[in-house]
């Protein structure tokens, strides 16, 4: 029997780096500093995070590109991350206006209305029951949303708490994006953009919090 020899691995060099960062260039408009470090220290890292950024945020997936950017701006409002506005860019060019895309903020400065809410649900509850607390909540995400679809603004609202860890702002809109008609590989692709944004712990408190919560909502899981 012939014996078979696995392929040997071909270790990218600095020049493969600096090709790679043209290549880059080319295909987001942009380039970060620590892209420049790994294209200089790490290439095969480099080469091996930009086919994860490709498949994660620029290829198309299930969401359309005004909905993948409606999240993607909600969530970079919720998280104050000056250096991603190239997503507004991408908004624009996807045929989004400057009302869509302030919708799109808008959403997320009213997902962090719901904590103050939530809060005052112990210490106030006397004047702030939970019903009436969260009517006020959802009145005003409501209102934020504009003309944002009613699915659409409710994944993005997951996404928002996921990326702040807000498990119970997360039980809130998981039920409701499903009510609305978003299916679980729309909410699945959603919160994927957290694991390129907030890192793999947020994205593991994320998804535990779909799973766990499933059941008790009576909505699909994440798997």
């Amino acid at each position: 029997m012939p014996e078979i020899v696995e392929n040997p691995v071909v270790k990218k060099t600095q020049d493969d780096g600096a090709a790679l960062l043209e290549a880059m260039l080319a295909k987001r408009g942009y380039l970060l500093s620590y892209h420049r470090m790994l294209a200089a220290s790490d290439p095969q890292l480099l080469a091996n995070y930009d086919a994860l950024y490709t498949r994660l945020t620029l290829d198309q997936r299930v969401l359309t590109p005004v909905e993948r950017e409606t999240v993607w701006i909600a969530l970079i409002a919720a998280t104050r991350e000056k250096y991603a506005v190239f997503h507004f860019e991408r908004a624009t060019q996807a045929g989004m206006d400057d009302e869509a895309i302030s919708d799109a903020v808008a959403l997320a400065a009213a997902c962090e209305s719901f904590d103050a809410l939530h809060f005052s649900q112990a210490p106030f509850g006397k004047w702030v029951p939970a019903g009436r607390a969260m009517k006020r909540y959802l009145t005003m995400f409501d209102a934020a949303r504009g003309g944002i679809p009613v699915a659409t603004a409710e994944v993005s609202a997951v996404v928002c708490h996921a990326a702040r860890r807000s498990a119970d702002g997360m039980r809130v809109h998981l039920a409701r994006a499903f009510e609305h008609g978003a299916s679980r590989e729309q909410l699945a692709e959603g919160l994927s953009y957290v694991l390129l944004h907030r890192g793999g712990p947020t994205m593991i408190d994320a998804v535990n919090c779909w799973e766990q919560s499933a059941a008790a909502l009576k909505i699909p899981g994440p798997y």
